[in-house]
């Protein structure tokens, strides 16, 4: 794949197959970063994250515990270290510290923090089990927050990693005096605070304070009825955006604890969202297949990209691309590079709307109906009359 394409790329997604794939919204082109003829499924891409501030490096998690650096602007993958085995689980994370330092996380527990020269860890710690994710503070980059099934939010100085800074406390007992479950699936930092959201399992977004006397949520607010997966924060922090199992993706008000809006038009379970850090706009994907940008001020699709594969994870870039504007809207179709020809072959079928039935046309049904049913009464009657002489 040439260099100059992968510049163009505002969008970069990870697939089940292990492509990595990139989006150019304003060209309206998809590109595939990989040779597709050497797939795997232990290639699957599970995280996905930049290198260093002027996001010229990404970092791929692979399931076989191998971390792929890609240079965006060769346009080429330049290293590959293993830094975890497939037994301990999937990447459940994956952060870049100052000083070349990677920190990854994996669903056993195990953080780590990897220095460049080195192939053994220079940090490592357990967070517990089951953990399903774990996030870097966009402020203070040492500082991580992870958590899972039946393990709480926990953040971590990797400065000092004998201890958590904050464990939260499990949620009050129901009106049975019996314990809630904890499930945390994805969380965020509040920009401007020391809070932190998350969203669970069990349809619920909790706002946690570590600087409070309190260790449980000082907001509780629950969406809808499915398992929640992943949530982002648009600028300026006062609300957080989160998707469920079922396509449902709504935009919640963390000052009210009320529901803004949603946002429509997928078809598949919500795998990974962001948020663009000074545009309003939001970025989609999962189970459908289908890269989506909704717009945050009124919700609508602005864009709609079909990429083939299951999509686990998304990452937007901060940069804007020439003579593309968030606020564009309509749903565009983007082409994508080494399209298979049997589908260029395939001849376009369109199917022409549905006529709705209005009121007129329903009383003149039911007038014909009405004189059929004379008209047959007619016919039977002069029989009876004619079988009667």
């Amino acid at each position: 794949m040439m260099a100059d394409s992968s510049r163009l790329c505002s969008v970069w997604l990870g697939s089940e197959t292990g492509i990595l794939k990139g989006v150019s919204l304003g060209r309206k082109q998809a590109f595939n970063f990989c040779n597709t003829r050497q797939l795997s499924r232990d290639q699957e891409v599970r995280a996905l994250c930049w290198a260093d501030p002027a996001q010229s490096e990404l970092l791929l998690g692979s399931v076989d515990g191998t971390v792929r650096t890609f240079s965006t602007e060769k346009g080429a993958f330049t290293e590959a270290r293993r830094c975890g085995e497939p037994a301990e689980g999937c990447f459940t994370g994956l952060a870049a510290l100052s000083g070349s330092a990677t920190v990854t996380c994996v669903e056993c527990g195990t953080l780590r923090v990897w220095r460049e020269d080195s192939s053994e860890p220079a940090t490592q710690l357990h967070a517990g089990q089951n953990v399903c994710r774990m996030r870097q503070s966009p402020v203070h980059r040492h500082k991580v927050a992870t958590g899972g099934k039946d393990n709480p939010l926990k953040i971590w100085d990797l400065q000092r990693p004998e201890s958590p800074a904050f464990t939260a406390k499990n949620l009050r007992d129901d009106w049975l005096d019996l314990r809630r479950p904890h499930w945390v699936r994805d969380m965020a930092f509040i920009p401007d605070s020391d809070k932190v959201v998350t969203c669970t399992g069990y349809h619920q977004v909790h706002v946690f304070d570590p600087a409070s006397p309190q260790r449980r949520p000082v907001l509780e607010v629950e969406y809808g009825e499915y398992p929640l997966t992943a949530l982002s924060l648009p600028p300026g922090g006062q609300s957080v955006v989160v998707g469920n199992t079922h396509g449902q993706i709504a935009v919640l008000d963390l000052r009210k604890g009320a529901v803004r809006g949603c946002l429509k038009g997928l078809a598949g379970g919500v795998r990974a969202l962001q948020c663009h850090s000074s545009q309003p706009v939001v970025a989609s994907c999962g189970l459908d297949r289908f890269l989506r940008v909704h717009s945050l001020e009124d919700r609508k699709l602005l864009h709609k990209v079909y990429l083939k594969s299951r999509l686990n994870c998304v990452l937007l870039a901060s940069r804007e691309e020439a003579g593309q504007t968030a606020g564009e809207a309509g749903s565009q179709e983007v082409k994508e590079e080494e399209e298979d020809e049997v589908w260029d072959a395939m001849e376009r079928v369109e199917e022409a709307p549905k006529r709705k039935t209005t009121t007129e046309e329903e009383e003149e049904e039911e007038q014909e109906e009405e004189e059929v049913k004379k008209k047959s009464k007619k016919k039977k009657k002069k029989k009876k009359e004619a079988f009667e002489d």
